[in-house]
Order: structure tokens, then sequence, then C-alpha cells
């Protein structure tokens, strides 16, 4: 064996112990999704890699700066009026590209500076109302909070939402606030329109017209099931009864409400998941499983449950299952779901499936999961080091450390780095952290 082969053996040995040892710390579940919204991630977890702050969907937007004018010495400084807080309410409906419309809980986000913030919901009939700003009835989901995945690693003081639910805090958002703004629908295997809010006023017509979606290519899963169509009226009231429960964290009445809508229509995938996350906010872990796996059996194209199963097999290091789960996902939808790559590439990681494991992490990356996962350039970091590819593996460890220098494990990667860099000659460089 090579002096590259040798020095890499070695430090994969600690690189293991981590990846393998995380889950032993995992904390409580993190995340959630709303009803029917793929989990995402949560909807993040990590494998050797700690956790880190999660810059993606779910973050409150920056306020728009104003510009501020430096005066001449001696300048007196003009008197600044505080911007009122003025409420400011939009409607409109969504529509898929054939002219119907689009099904119940389509998500409809404001996307501010690359910052993505859910504000609603579509009701049965594809529309929407809200006043900006103020989406406390919003159910968490994973893939906007950024949370802390059992299995995967989790942030010291992270957010420890319960699995699925949890209203969102919001504050009355000014005009300014919309600059560099718009709103678009949010459903996985087809892309939306878009609005511009920019320069939109309080006194404005709040109708913002139509949002059409349209289907992607090659996409079967989607975070919608095709059973609700089917729901008698009695079950809906009780699963959105049930939903509206989970999102104030009265659990016991949620469950109640949701049992009685999967009993009323056995077939009701997204009243199952929605069970399951239930069960799975109160520690009834097996409770949960059996419920994804019922979402499954009368959906098997819905995507949501697969990745609460994968995350749920993360924490008892079933890394086997965690692979072939997040496989599937990624074959029904091979774009909307970042995080699907992440999980899978820790799995492989985890397996010694190395090709496999830096196929997904690229993937991911290529997504834009590392603004929610940093932790994936941590394995593409240990993966590449693994492959004796150690010139590119420093640039993604050095880029872990940029993206999450408070991580639980960063002075340990700041020591694997140092080591690569040692080996091949040269002095490390200090990762920088992002403006």
């Amino acid at each position: 064996m090579n002096s590259s082969g040798m020095f890499w053996r070695r430090l994969a040995a600690t690189a293991a112990l981590i990846v393998c040892s995380i889950a032993l710390a995992a904390q409580e579940p993190g995340g959630g999704q709303g009803p029917g919204q793929a989990p995402t991630p949560a909807p993040g977890p990590a494998p050797g890699p700690g956790p880190a702050p999660s810059p993606g969907r779910g973050e409150q937007p920056t306020p728009f700066p104003g510009r501020q004018e430096t005066p001449f010495p001696g300048q007196q400084q003009p008197e600044r009026f505080p911007e009122f807080q003025r409420p400011i309410f939009l409607q409109g409906r969504v529509m898929m590209e054939d002219g119907t419309p689009a099904p119940p809980s389509v998500v409809i986000e404001r996307v501010c500076g690359g910052r993505v913030i859910p504000e609603a919901y579509t009701d049965s009939k594809g529309r929407f109302s809200f006043q900006v700003g103020q989406n406390q009835a919003m159910m968490a989901d994973a893939s906007y909070s950024g949370a802390d995945q059992p299995g995967f690693g989790g942030l010291p003081g992270g957010a420890g939402n319960q699995p699925g639910f949890g209203g969102m805090s919001g504050r009355t958002i000014s005009e300014r606030d919309l600059m560099g703004c718009e709103l678009r629908a949010s459903l996985p295997g087809y892309r939306s329109t878009s609005v511009e809010l920019t320069g939109r006023r309080m006194f404005d017509n709040p109708d913002v017209g139509t949002l059409i979606l349209r289907k992607l290519a090659n996409v079967e899963g989607f975070t919608i099931s095709m059973t609700t169509l089917s729901a008698p009226n009695p079950a809906k009231k009780a699963f959105e009864k049930g939903t509206k429960e989970a999102a104030k964290k009265k659990w016991d009445k949620a469950q109640a409400e949701l049992e009685k809508a999967v009993n009323i229509y056995p077939q009701y995938a997204v009243a199952w998941h929605a069970l399951g996350q239930v069960y799975e906010a109160v520690g009834k872990l097996e409770e949960a499983r059996g419920a994804y796996e019922k979402a499954l059996a009368a959906d098997a194209k819905f995507v949501s449950p697969y990745l609460n199963l994968a995350l749920l097999d993360a924490r008892k290091q079933d890394w086997r299952a965690v692979a072939d789960t997040t496989d599937r996902v990624i074959q029904l939808n091979p774009y909307d779901f970042p995080d699907a790559y992440f999980y899978n590439s820790v799995a492989h990681l985890n397996l010694n499936n190395l090709s496999n494991a830096e196929k997904s992490a690229r993937e991911a990356i290529k997504l834009n999961a590392h603004r929610r996962f940093p932790q994936v350039e941590h394995v593409l970091g240990i993966v590449l080091a693994q492959q004796n590819q150690l010139e590119e593996a420093t640039q993604h460890l050095r880029r872990y450390l940029e993206l999450a220098p408070q991580a639980q494990n960063a002075e340990l990667v700041r020591k694997q780095l140092s080591q690569i860099e040692a080996f091949l000659g040269r002095a490390p460089a200090q990762p920088q952290n992002p403006q």
C-alpha cells in the first residue's frame, strides 16, 4: 500500500468512529412537515459531520436594508421617521397547467433574497389567502426548519421541534420588507410561475392572480396523495381538525382526530402520515413506523413517509435500510429532495460504498443541500480522502468549516484538515466564515 493510502487508513479510522457513533448522541426528533408535505426535511442530519446552523428554507427574511448615507464631518444627521408596520394581505389561486385547480396543501412561499419563507397552504379549490409574515398556522416542514434529525447528528442548543408540527411565529411585515421578494407555489415534481412583490403596498388589490404549476418530466413521487381525492367528508373534517390540534401541539386531541380519519377511510395516506408524525412527537416510535408504512401501503408514490422511515432507521443505525429507502425516494423524484441524497450519502459511507456515497453527496451539493446540511461537505471530504483524492478532500472539509464553524465536531475536522495539509506538504489554510 502506498504512503498516501497508509496515511488515510489511519485518518479514516477516526472518521469511521465519528460516523458510526453519531447516532448514539442523536437528539430528540426535529423538524417536520405539514399535511402531505415532505419531511426534508426536514425534512439537518449528519453522520460523521457534526451539525450546523441551517441557512436554508424556513429562515425568517432579513429586512431589506435602507440606504445609510454617511454624513460629512460636522454635517447634521437628518431626522429619520420610523416606518409603520402595517399588515399586508395577499390572495390568489394555484392551477395546474391543464387548467384544473391545484390539490389542497400546496405550500405558498415568499422568496426574499434567496431565502424561502412558507406563508400558507392552498385549500381544496386551489385558493389561498394570508397576511404576509403571519404564518403561525403553518405546520413546520423540515425542509424549511433545517432542524436536526435523529441519527445524523445534532446542533448544540438545536431547535428540538417535535416532528411534523409547530407553528412558525411571524411579525408584521412592512412594505420595504417586500423589496426583492416574489411569491410562488411549491409542490415537489412541479415548477411554479411567480409573482413579483417589490413595490406592493398595504392598500393595493390583494389579489395576485393565478400561479401555474407545470409538471417536471420523469417524476413519479410527490408530497401529495391521490387517495385524498376519494376521502369522504367526515374523514376530511377529522383530518383537518387533527392537523390543527397538532400545529398547537395538543397531541392527545390530534391523535384522536387523526385516528378517527383513518378509521373512517383506511386508504387516507396523508392522514396516516400525519398520525405517524404525532406518534413520533410523543415518543411512540414503533406506532409511528406502523403509521408511515400504512401510508405507503395506501399510496406507494407518496414520498413523505419514506423520509420519515429513513430517519427512524438512522436512529437505529440501520444504514442498509436508510440507503434502500432513500434510493427509492431518489428513483421516484430525483429533483426535489436534496435531503434524500444527503441521507443516502451518509448511509453509503457507513456501508463503505464509497462510489455511491460520493455520487449522492455531489448530487446533494448540486441541489444546494449544503445550505441546510453543511455536513454533506464533510461527508464528501471523508469519501474523497478515503479514495486518496486528498487535494479535493481539503476543499470540502474547509468548506464545511466555513459553513459550520461552531459545529460540535469542528475542532476534530480542523485536525483532520491539518493532518491532510501537512501530508500534502503545505501549511493549513484558515477557513474564513462566509459573510
